[in-house]
């Protein structure tokens, strides 16, 4: 089976990601370092570019669905509430480019979460029941499979948006000051 670096199309990760095991809630806990597999969808490389650095699933199912990276070793939960998706989506051009990375290390600080922003729960997709997280104030789930014991390949699903945007996870350690 390849690995989940890239795809032709949406349809070629589906097809990776519909072979793949479901997830445990459980086994999601933990800090994870995400990346972007690029499929065609307009996201490709755009939370890349911004300075993504994953998520952080909590044992109270709580998540913290986009957290940057800051500074040395620090990171930053970023609430994506006040962050436009049709926006995001109609400019993912500009949004890999230098100027957008400055900008938004700027706005960064102010998208600040004050907790986490998401829930993580077991949810039916795709003919399975795995892990899926659920942003609290956006029309948004992240859809989970297991590749391996520390790797999972996630599906974000945007209402009233057919695409999908895929990403991969690793599990990495919690920073000492964490």
């Amino acid at each position: 089976m390849p690995e989940p670096t890239t795809f032709p199309s949406e349809d070629a990760a589906f097809h990776f990601f519909d072979g793949l095991l479901p997830v445990s809630t459980r086994e999601m806990v933990g800090l994870w370092k995400g990346s972007s597999v690029p499929t065609g969808h307009p996201l490709d490389g755009v939370l890349d570019n911004l300075g993504w650095y994953g998520k952080r699933f909590r044992a109270d199912m709580r998540a913290d669905p986009l957290l940057f990276g800051i500074g040395d070793h620090r990171l930053l939960p970023i609430d994506p509430f006040p962050i436009p998706l049709g926006l995001a989506l109609r400019f993912h051009r500009f949004a890999r480019t230098e100027a957008a990375k400055n900008l938004f290390s700027h706005l960064a600080r102010h998208l600040r979460a004050k907790g986490p922003v998401a829930s993580l729960r077991p949810m039916p997709f795709r003919n399975a029941t795995s892990a899926a997280m659920v942003y609290d104030r956006k029309p948004v789930i992240d859809h989970f499979r297991k590749i391996d014991r520390d790797r999972v390949l996630g599906v974000m699903s945007v209402e009233g948006d057919d695409r999908h945007y895929f990403f991969e996870l690793e599990r990495v350690a919690e920073p000492a000051d964490a």
